[in-house]
């Protein structure tokens, strides 16, 4: 099991960096990569797709508890022994790395660092990080791992 926090760390460590180099590449302005992608330093202070962004600031409070309750979360079930199966690990390490990541931005600068922005001509879809890439593959694989598991429960028996 602790092989698999390996995983973990690595998200957070790259996501550190990443952000690092974007805040100090990019103050200076974006830079286009290609017709579909730019990199641009943005500070978001709200949740996933803007949520909250335009508050008063209370929400980073708010934000900072629902992250540690995940942090906290996954570790204890993992110690306690919950599911161990590979699939179920892994989601669970990069939801972990990428909290972990987005959870020291919000501690250190009271809002997170962003700065991939794809588009589609003049469409962007929102500013993330690779913090927010490991959530969001974590929780697919989890919900795929959901469906497997369910649909393996519920076949009915072949004789």
């Amino acid at each position: 099991m602790l092989g698999y926090l390996l995983i973990a760390v690595a998200v957070f460590v790259l996501d550190q960096w990443s952000k690092a180099e974007a805040v100090r590449y990019l103050s200076r302005g974006s830079v286009h990569v290609t017709s579909f992608l730019n990199l641009v330093l943005v500070y978001n202070r709200g949740a996933a797709f803007g949520f909250l962004s335009n508050a008063s600031g209370w929400q980073n409070v708010l934000f900072i508890a629902v992250a540690v309750a995940i942090v906290a979360g996954i570790l204890i079930f993992l110690v306690r022994g919950g599911r161990r199966d590979r699939l179920t690990v892994v989601a669970l390490m990069l939801v972990l790395g990428g909290a972990a990541g987005n959870l020291a931005d919000r501690i250190r600068l009271g809002e997170v660092v962003d700065f991939i922005d794809f588009h589609i001509g003049s469409w962007h879809w929102y500013t993330f990080n690779l913090a927010d890439s490991a959530i969001t593959v974590g929780a697919v694989l989890l919900a795929i791992d959901a469906w497997v598991s369910r649909r393996a429960t519920t076949a009915p028996e072949r004789r």
